[in-house]
């Protein structure tokens, strides 16, 4: 198993429509449903990239969901 500080490596920063992230091996093909966005590069720049964007797991739909339960309410 190889160590994950010994990685060499590039990542890139893939989301899908639900606006979840992960990243993915830089010149693979992605994954069906994910894209681009946000940087290239080691392992670590991708994974801070994705602390700091990615602040609500919930996903979209989910989010959404509960948007319109909270605005249902208040009618």
């Amino acid at each position: 198993m190889q160590d994950l500080d010994e990685d060499d490596t590039t990542y890139k920063v893939v989301v899908n429509a639900e606006e979840q992230y992960s990243i993915w091996p830089n010149g693979r093909e992605n994954p069906l449903g994910w894209f681009d966005v946000g940087p290239s590069g080691p392992r670590s720049e991708c994974l801070a990239y994705i602390e700091t964007t990615w602040t609500d797991m919930r996903p979209l739909s989910v989010r959404r969901h509960m948007e319109r339960s909270v605005a249902g309410e208040g009618s």
